[in-house]
């Protein structure tokens, strides 16, 4: 995966759960086939920290079990910072151990304009990758979504 196609629904449900959070990080999974998300999956901040986030276990593998019942795979991992910018912070980076997955951050740090930003972590090295908004009504599955 290069990219990533995210629905403004998915988004707009990002910047509401962040801002209903705030001065939490909040933090979740996006769900979808190939590079499509389809499905966000909000979940706990079990450190309730303004600067790191850790998800609980149990609704990550409530989360997984659904995925895949569904016939889908989780594209991506996201979390918000309330007041810094949206890249990865040394701990972000530290705990990427996903290399499959695209990494979101959602920065709140300008309340009137949030930032998304999507990167792919491997060992250490970070790679900002695209992220294409789309309305649902415009989606077709049969066009070849190319970033």
């Amino acid at each position: 995966m290069t990219g990533l196609f995210l629905p403004q629904r998915i988004l707009d449900a990002m910047i509401i759960q962040a801002e209903t959070e705030d001065p939490i990080e909040a933090c979740g999974l996006l769900s979808g086939q190939g590079r499509i998300a389809q499905e966000i999956h909000e979940l706990t901040n079990a450190d309730d920290s303004e600067d790191h986030f850790t998800m609980l276990p149990a609704e990550q593998f409530a989360v997984a079990k659904k995925v895949r019942a569904a016939g889908t795979e989780i594209l991506a991992v996201y979390h918000s910072h309330p007041s810094s910018p949206a890249y990865p912070s040394a701990e972000d980076i530290r705990l990427a151990f996903t290399p499959n997955v695209v990494y979101l951050i959602l920065s709140l740090a300008t309340p009137w304009r949030p930032e998304l930003r999507g990167f792919r972590i491997h060992e250490g090295n970070v790679v900002e990758i695209p992220i294409q908004l789309f309305d649902d009504q415009d989606y077709d599955p049969a066009q070849d979504y190319v970033i």
